[in-house]
């Protein structure tokens, strides 16, 4: 029985319908749920929607105790369509490449790996083993060098007909849908909608001896700059001639050194895997796409297209630093080094498909923070909602169990200000973290990683070293010499207060009672019990400490900076 979609979240009901689906389709038999990606550059953010989609439906039909296969088809027999900027070890050279299949391709001066398609999948495959994503890839190089999908190449050749008259009903829609649309469309937008290298291959047609759905790489150059020219149902002669000159005939029958065009090649996949779900980027979404027209053609090969929403675009904040030397939009790897699994996991699974999001690079990864942890103590005291709950459930491990967690979770933005202080100074860090709370102080730093780790990483790779904390060497005696009776008396205050209050709460009340007593007020005053011209001296104070200590006016949270810089360096600094 359906789940009731008022206590569900949007996985729970796609899973609802994929076990109905899949009971009806194919009874007894595993779910399938499928995911395409295309190696033909650093795989970005947004792709990862491709995966973590159908990962997590999956994910919840395997906790229901159903057996499921999340087919990751690696879409590295696709053509290399540019050469990709940005790309360390890659110069206009690779042009000449450009026509071979991905796997043909030498990867980037210096890899590791064999070819171009193998370099760019590695970094996905490390980034989904730390996301916990369970899944059986299928490189599309094995299955088309194998012969794997020949009854299936010679089925759509013999049917090359009815599939060029699925396709000529849409080929003139969506040059006029676009011309239509005046919406202007973000950069990085753009860049996520080629999704797969494959949604931007032709359809098969314009060869003058008709359609043809079968696209053969040329074995003299090993580019798919082919045309073929004649095909025989009966004997399975293909001919073909090739921009570089090579022309010859082969039986289609043997040979492996094609596939088909990808508005074929995708459903034919569908049919062939039995596969229930599978969502679509908004790329493949638009009338005349290929999710659309892959629903008309997957009849043609026996076939049911899968249930699919569409996915929107994810946003990056704070990208700019690394558009420049990376190529363009941040891939999952980038993203984890940054983040612990567990958040970016939530990122994708508390927002429904069709909802566009962004991943913080930049400040708003703290208050993404704040806002995991706020939810954590929520889960933990009983007081969450129910699709909440689910989300986070979803986000901090699956079916097999939870991922590896901070076994002690500091807030990321105190570990990053502290690291901003220490640069990374293991000792200076772990004195400070340990004064955080000396009822319970940090004893190792292990305490506190891996979201320490990924903390000083984002201050090292994406804090401007113009935003960096540089605390003074030596008292600002100008500054000091200038002060009046009242900024003397409140440095006077927060001087005597240290020793009783050194500890993250304690400085915290203490600098912010400072004012409040200066004015009259007891230092437990709150808010609604002051005048508002008590928020502009505490402004005004804590403006104050920033340029004593650090020589500008804003910094980490103070009762942080004060801790990192140590008591002793505090009173020299402000002069005691």
């Amino acid at each position: 029985m359906a789940q009731s979609t008022e206590t569900t979240d949007w996985v729970s009901r796609y899973a609802d319908e994929v076990i109905a689906e899949s009971e009806r389709r194919a009874p007894g038999k595993p779910v399938v749920v499928a995911s395409g990606l295309s190696p033909s550059g650093p795989i970005h953010l947004g792709n990862l929607r491709e995966v973590m989609t159908p990962h997590l439906v999956a994910d919840e039909v395997r906790r229901r105790g159903h057996e499921v296969r999340h087919v990751l088809s690696w879409d590295d027999y696709d053509r290399y369509r540019k050469v990709p900027l940005g790309i360390e070890g890659v110069d206009d050279s690779w042009a000449e490449h450009i026509g071979k299949p991905l796997t043909s391709v030498p990867a980037p001066k210096g890899s590791a790996y064999p070819n171009w398609a193998e370099h760019f999948k590695a970094a996905m495959v490390d980034a989904l083993a730390q996301l916990g994503v369970e899944y059986d890839g299928i490189s599309q190089t094995a299955q088309y060098t194998a012969g794997t999908y020949r009854e299936q190449i010679l089925h759509a050749m013999k049917h090359r007909g009815d599939i060029d008259a699925i396709l000529a009903q849409y080929r003139t829609k969506p040059k006029a849908a676009a011309k239509k649309s005046q919406k202007p469309v973000d950069e990085a937008e753009l860049e996520a909608a080629e999704g797969s290298g494959a949604a931007g291959e032709d359809d098969g047609s314009g060869g003058g001896a008709g359609y043809f759905p079968y696209k053969p790489y040329c074995t003299a150059c090993g580019k798919d700059f082919t045309t073929v020219t004649a095909y025989d149902d009966d004997t399975t002669e293909l001919t073909y001639t090739c921009t570089c000159g090579h022309g010859e005939t082969v039986l289609l029958s043997e040979f492996n050194g094609g596939k088909l065009v990808w508005k074929v090649d995708w459903p034919m996949r569908w049919a062939y895997e039995g596969v229930i779900f599978e969502p679509s980027g908004v790329d493949h979404s638009s009338p005349g796409s290929s999710f659309q027209v892959g629903g008309q053609i997957v009849g043609i090969f026996d076939g049911t297209q899968p249930i699919g929403p569409m996915y929107a675009f994810v946003g990056i904040s704070g990208m700019a630093k690394m558009s420049s030397s990376k190529g363009g939009v941040p891939t999952p790897a980038d993203a984890l080094e940054i983040m612990e699994p567990q958040l970016l996991r939530w990122l994708y699974a508390r927002r429904r498909p069709n909802q566009s999001f962004k991943i913080a690079f930049d400040q708003e990864i703290q208050r993404l923070y704040d806002e995991w942890d706020r939810l954590d103590a929520k889960v933990a005291d009983g007081t969450v909602l129910p699709a909440d709950a689910a989300a986070y459930a979803r986000a901090v491990g699956t079916a097999a169990g939870e991922l590896p967690k901070t076994p002690r979770p500091l807030p990321y933005r105190t570990l990053a200000s502290v690291a901003d202080i220490t640069a990374g100074h293991d000792e200076q860090t772990l004195r400070i973290l340990s004064e955080l709370d000396p009822e319970k102080p940090v004893t190792s730093l292990d305490e506190v990683r891996p979201r320490l780790d990924r903390a000083e990483q984002w201050i090292t790779s994406q804090v401007p070293a113009d935003q960096r904390t540089i605390v003074r060497e030596e008292p600002d005696t100008e500054l000091l010499g200038s002060l009046d009776d009242q900024a003397k008396e409140s440095l006077r205050l927060l001087l005597d207060g240290l020793d009783e209050h050194w500890s993250l709460d304690g400085l915290t009340h203490l600098v912010y009672g400072v004012p409040k007593v200066q004015a009259g007020f007891s230092a437990d005053a709150t808010a609604k019990e002051l005048p508002p011209e008590i928020k502009t001296a505490q402004r005004s104070f804590f403006a104050l400490l920033y340029r004593l200590l650090v020589s500008r006016e804003t910094g980490p949270r103070l009762p942080t900076l004060l801790l990192a810089v140590g008591a002793g360096r505090v009173r020299k600094l402000l002069g005691a």
